[in-house]
């Protein structure tokens, strides 16, 4: 699962949200929800965000290099 997926799953069970719930309230539909939280490869990165505004967080920028360092 990516760190996305996790955060969001985590953060909305902890706020103890349905799916539904969470969609309603970032303005994305259930279905946008479901595949974001299924990991579908391709997603709509302004929806992403409108999800992860709802948390104060937002896509952002990563050195690859930072990644694979957590990695090993």
């Amino acid at each position: 699962m990516t760190p996305i997926i996790t955060f969001i799953k985590e953060k909305r069970k902890a706020l103890k949200l349905s799916q539904a719930d969470l969609a309603f309230k970032s303005g994305v539909g259930l279905r946008f929800v479901r595949e974001l939280e299924r990991g579908k490869a391709t997603l709509r990165l302004d929806k992403v965000n409108q999800v992860l505004a709802l948390f104060g967080k937002q896509v952002g920028i990563t050195d690859l290099d930072h990644i694979e360092e957590e990695e090993n």
